[in-house]
């Protein structure tokens, strides 16, 4: 397979976390996971990659401790990228982590699309790029699209739909959330929900009015972690709308009306939890 030679030096990427505008678990399925409805946004904040050409594949993490190894999905996206595409030659990457771990934002998920987009870059080839997604991660190829979804299935079903610009505050209590938790306490209870009314959502976000979203999850595991109840009390008593928890948790979000006044909100809410990560962000 004849390739283009890479670019001598690195460039720096940008893997935006994402938020659920609404999630419903409508089932369990017989594969062992779960079907879902839910209308994903990707966020101008996330993780960064520094990625370039290298005779070998190495990963170095800073900003949490998480292994470098076949472990990390941004190596397992790597490695599987450059056998895929018949490549000898390597990749040096650096991932910079600012979004805090097992929150719900799909920071794992977004930083191996974000490794499969470059390396596509660096590398070109024929290989289908939503294929490999999806062995790595049911929120991957949402990643890949790089706009706002609704997605069905296990998640890997994606449509597109415009989603206005919104303004809003991001807040994590500092508690790591296990999905298989989640939905596990879900099971237990059969909460199972009805489709998310996508339309009712998309129109309330331009609006003043509370925005008809819910998360199936919120319920199981906000009861289980006080700091999320906590979370998503200090975003309402800060006057932002609509608070709900992002996927399993345990990031929690609300929106604003304007920019500045999310970062007032997230300043506010900041300096009365310093132990907490609080972002003001938008949509993309």
């Amino acid at each position: 397979m004849s390739l283009s030679r890479p670019s001598l030096t690195s460039k720096t990427y940008l893997a935006p976390a994402k938020v659920n505008l609404g999630l419903s678990v409508r089932d369990h399925r017989a594969d062992g996971y779960h079907e879902l409805h839910t209308l994903m946004v990707p966020l101008a904040v996330g993780d960064e990659l520094e990625i370039g050409p290298a005779a070998t594949l190495t990963l170095e993490v800073l900003g949490a401790d998480l292994p470098a190894d076949e472990r990390n999905l941004v190596y397992r996206a790597a490695r599987a990228y450059l056998d895929a595409a018949g490549v000898s030659e390597g990749v040096a990457i650096t991932l910079h982590k600012h979004l805090p771990l097992a929150s719900g934002l799909g920071g794992g998920s977004s930083d191996a699309a974000t490794t499969l987009m470059a390396l596509a870059r660096l590398y070109p080839s024929a290989v289908s790029l939503p294929d490999l997604a999806l062995t790595l991660g049911a929120d991957v190829p949402f990643f890949l699209l790089g706009q706002a979804a609704v997605a069905e299935g296990v998640g890997e079903l994606l449509v597109s739909v415009p989603v206005p610009r919104t303004a809003l505050v991001l807040v994590n209590p500092g508690v790591e959330v296990s999905a298989r938790d989640a939905y596990a306490w879900l099971d237990d209870e059969e909460a199972f929900t009805p489709a998310l009314d996508v339309a009712a959502i998309l129109a309330a976000l331009s609006g003043e009015r509370a925005v008809p979203y819910f998360n199936a999850l919120q319920d199981g595991v906000s009861a289980r972690h006080a700091p999320i109840r906590a979370a998503l009390a200090a975003l309402a008593d800060a006057g932002l709308r609509s608070p709900l928890m992002s996927g399993s948790g345990s990031t929690c979000f609300a929106l604003a009306p304007s920019d500045d006044a999310a970062y007032d909100a997230a300043r506010a809410i900041a300096a009365a939890h310093p132990n907490w990560w609080v972002e003001a962000t938008q949509t993309l």
